[in-house]
């Protein structure tokens, strides 16, 4: 199987089978954000303590790029400082400008690392990590 076969497989099994898709009950963080040019919206919901999240989730609707990036984020911000998940968007926001990014700590967002080749679809990939920082911008 070739690179881009696997990372093709790692974004459509994150599609079809989202990880963190819901919502929380309770109080918490929430933003909602979308992207007009391709319809693409989400709604993450961020619970924090003591300068942690603690747990992420998300609904929307969107293209395959878009629904697995979110599921990817709030699987990769798990347990995360503030500073570590904010470091990460960062990093993402690097992978998608065509520079070097590496993903130690959840290698699985590696594999949105061909995005950066259609400039249309950077909008589908950043939209969870834009409404991540937002949450932490409200949060704080």
């Amino acid at each position: 199987m070739q690179l881009d076969d696997l990372y093709r497989s790692v974004i459509m099994d994150h599609y079809k089978n989202p990880r963190n898709r819901g919502r929380f009950e309770d109080d918490v963080v929430t933003v909602d954000l979308n992207n007009p040019t391709c319809g693409d919206r989400i709604s993450l919901q961020l619970k924090t303590k003591d300068g942690v999240v603690e747990d992420a989730r998300f609904t929307g609707e969107g293209c395959s790029i878009s629904m697995s990036s979110a599921s990817m984020m709030t699987e990769a911000v798990k347990g995360k400082t503030i500073d570590q998940a904010l470091d990460m968007a960062n990093r993402f926001s690097s992978l998608m400008k065509g520079e070097a990014a590496e993903f130690d700590d959840y290698e699985e967002l590696e594999a949105l690392s061909g995005v950066n080749k259609f400039p249309a679809r950077i909008k589908c990939a950043t939209l969870a990590w834009n409404a991540l920082r937002k949450g932490i911008d409200e949060e704080q």
